[in-house]
């Protein structure tokens, strides 16, 4: 799995991936265009179509109905380091009887992204400067 960002000038950033392009901006008050969503708003995304994701495939394997599903994701920022701290994701599945609610909520805790962030992986940062590369 990979994924390529090009500056854009300003605080644009263009993601690629698959042929597919989303553009990342700060808000006006933080000296950007507002041009797109900010880095923690994609992460937010990326958790809440994944959790989405998981609850159509549980909905559907029993036949169950799909529409005005919505997912709603929100996080807590924190200090020192900066980060976002807890994560809410609900669910709102409209259309779906009750005793369902164990079975999709089961079926949501396997989301990928949910998993990545309950198990932090290791991360490597590597800067290339000209023909010099440096790991840390």
């Amino acid at each position: 799995m990979e994924t390529s960002v090009d500056y854009l000038g300003g605080l644009r950033f263009e993601v690629t991936t698959r042929g597919h392009h989303i553009v990342s901006d700060q808000p006006l008050e933080n000296r950007g265009a507002d041009s797109g969503m900010t880095p923690p708003e994609l992460l937010l995304a990326s958790l809440g179509t994944c959790a989405g994701y998981y609850a159509v495939e549980y909905l559907r394997a029993r036949s169950l109905p799909t529409d005005g599903l919505r997912v709603h994701v929100e996080a807590e920022k924190a200090a020192k380091p900066a980060r976002l701290n807890m994560f809410r994701i609900r669910v709102d599945a409209r259309n779906v009887d009750q005793k369902h609610q164990d079975g999709l909520l089961r079926a949501v805790q396997h989301c990928l992204i949910h998993n990545t962030l309950l198990q932090p992986p290791s991360m490597e940062v590597v800067v290339k400067i000209g023909a010099e590369t440096r790991a840390a």
